[in-house]
């Protein structure tokens, strides 16, 4: 899955977020932990970017997902 070569993420004050890698952690609803540099950098609608292409992928269509943003420290 390559969501973030279809839609880089996005800058705040010159700093870029940036993704190290998401693992899930419970199934039932899916939910996911995503390590990132800064977890503030990452926007609502980015958040709401990747549910999206998660759904998509993994053919989650009308699951809830949640997704956690986590430092990676």
């Amino acid at each position: 899955m390559d969501a973030v070569a279809i839609h880089p993420t996005p800058t705040v004050n010159g700093k870029r977020l940036r993704i190290y890698y998401a693992t899930q952690v419970v199934s039932g609803p899916p939910t996911f932990v995503v390590f990132v540099n800064n977890p503030d950098l990452m926007h609502f609608s980015y958040v709401r970017f990747l549910e999206n292409q998660i759904r998509d992928h993994f053919d989650f269509n009308g699951t809830p997902i949640r997704i956690i943003k986590r430092s990676r420290k």
